[in-house]
């Protein structure tokens, strides 16, 4: 009897013990479902739109910026705002050599010798009055043949605001502007059970032999190219089109052996910018076998087939295409929504497969 009541009780043992470790495995992928993770790396030329999708991504998913960071944008609006009017009065004079009305000549001179600490509403009124001269308005419209920020006429028409000593930046004109990225930001966010970990790298030339440390555990890879400078040159070379060291840095990336199966979402941005450059600019410029004439439509889909055409046949990955405008928070949601929807199915898949692995070992 003795041996029957230790074959029972070593039966119910082990049935226990199959039980608890089926609980155990069920518990273990609801954790990896609840506290998945999703890394996504982005990456592009400099000037490419990159940090201001990462500070969409705060004001979208973390309430945006508070008023002591707001405060820190104030010298960075006004160092982009005094860069921008010193690059239009040095290409007006020394590249196309025009002349200054008489009025404007003393305070051009004063605003080349101006720093951010000078802005004041009386310096403002100064920038403004230059920026209004013929002369200047003549070399905006050339400002594809030396280098100028995209955020230009934005601040310098928004003087009369951006001058006065009360000033606090708004959340556009955060967006708007321009800081060179140096070394790797991240920022993170949940949306419902997922954790989205943004990591945004320098797109210069010299930022970017730190990509390789950010390279590992990448669930997607976002890639923007700034569309509207198929008529541009690099500030590191100018001997470069824009255009071209996007493509060719976006075949480096879409066929390196970093990320034989890792999704990309491939963002044509500055969407807005180019909408209206294709009406006058032809993107023969940059491609001469284009022959879609000044057709925003026809350009952009060429664009699209030219970038997806980089791929190598040996890598099985999928390219998602999105047309963007960085700086319009709305499109920037809408475009999230199908990014997100495409992110979490490839993490999914993955999670499944890091399950099924685990359940093997056990």
């Amino acid at each position: 009897m003795g041996g029957c009541g230790s074959a029972g009780v070593s039966a119910g043992t082990r049935e226990e013990q199959q039980q608890n470790e089926k609980i155990n495995q069920d518990l273990k992928k609801d954790k990896r479902e609840l506290e998945k993770e999703f890394k996504l790396l982005l990456l592009g030329a400099g000037e490419s739109g990159k940090s201001t999708i990462s500070k969409q991504m705060k004001i979208i998913h973390l309430n945006g910026f508070s008023e002591k960071e707001k405060l820190e944008y104030r010298d960075i609006v006004y160092q982009n705002t005094l860069q921008s009017i010193q690059a239009l009065i040095t290409a007006a004079k020394e590249i196309f050599g025009y002349k200054f009305s008489k009025g404007n000549r003393s305070a051009a001179k004063a605003i080349m010798q101006s720093t951010v600490e000078d802005m004041t509403e009386e310096l403002g009124a100064e920038i403004d009055k230059v920026w209004n001269d013929k002369s200047i308005k003549k070399t905006y419209e050339k400002a594809y043949e030396f280098q100028l920020l995209d955020s230009a006429k934005y601040y310098l028409d928004e003087l009369h605001r951006i001058s006065k000593s009360d000033y606090i930046p708004t959340q556009e004109d955060i967006l708007m502007s321009r800081v060179k990225t140096t070394g790797v930001t991240e920022i993170e966010f949940k949306v419902n059970s997922s954790k989205f970990r943004v990591v945004d790298v320098g797109g210069q030339r010299s930022e970017r032999r730190k990509w390789i440390h950010c390279f590992q555990d990448v669930t997607s890879i976002i890639f923007c190219v700034a569309i509207s400078e198929y008529n541009q040159k690099l500030y590191e070379d100018e001997r470069i089109n824009r255009m071209h060291e996007s493509l060719h840095l976006f075949s480096e990336i879409c066929n390196s052996d970093w990320f034989p199966e890792t999704s990309i979402i491939l963002f044509l941005n500055k969407s807005d910018i180019f909408r209206e450059k294709i009406k006058k600019v032809d993107l023969k410029v940059a491609f001469p076998e284009y022959d879609g004439g000044l057709n925003y439509d026809n350009a952009t889909k060429f664009l699209i087939q030219k970038f997806k055409s980089v791929k190598s046949d040996k890598f099985q990955k999928e390219i998602y295409t999105h047309i963007t405008t960085a700086t319009d928070t709305k499109n920037i949601e809408r475009v999230w929504e199908s990014v997100k929807d495409t992110v979490d199915m490839k993490g999914y898949s993955c999670l499944l497969y890091t399950s099924d692995a685990a359940d093997e070992e056990d």
